[in-house]
């Protein structure tokens, strides 16, 4: 299974960006998607996953800012992120594994998209 992360970029506090993913080596409807995030100097957070059947959660600080959506039929998962805050700057990874109940257990990794946002 491999992923491959692009989409990341530079933009100024407020704007937007969009990031993909694209799986291969997996039937991707049958998984669940998730994008984490690590700033310098902190661990991996989870910023928002997606199941099979497009339900969605959010962490607090990106929600009603990010939107998480997947297109099964492209393979591809996407991270659209409006309204960006200098606190978002970080290495953004996508990420396929599975939810039991409302947790999420990450399997494979893709090799993560730089997002800076200056103030």
């Amino acid at each position: 299974v491999q992923l491959q992360a692009s989409g990341g970029g530079s933009v100024q506090a407020g704007g937007s960006l969009r990031v993909s993913c694209v799986v291969s080596g997996r039937i991707l409807s049958n998984y669940a998607m998730a994008w984490y995030r690590q700033a310098p100097g902190n661990t991996r957070e989870l910023v928002a996953t997606v199941s099979p059947s497009g339900s969605t959660t959010y962490a607090d600080s990106v929600k009603g800012r990010f939107t998480i959506s997947r297109d099964n039929a492209e393979t591809t998962v996407y991270l659209q992120m409006n309204t960006l805050k200098p606190e978002d700057t970080a290495i953004y990874y996508c990420n396929t594994g599975y939810l039991s109940g409302s947790t999420y257990y990450p399997e494979y990794w893709g090799q993560g998209t730089l997002v800076t946002v200056s103030s």
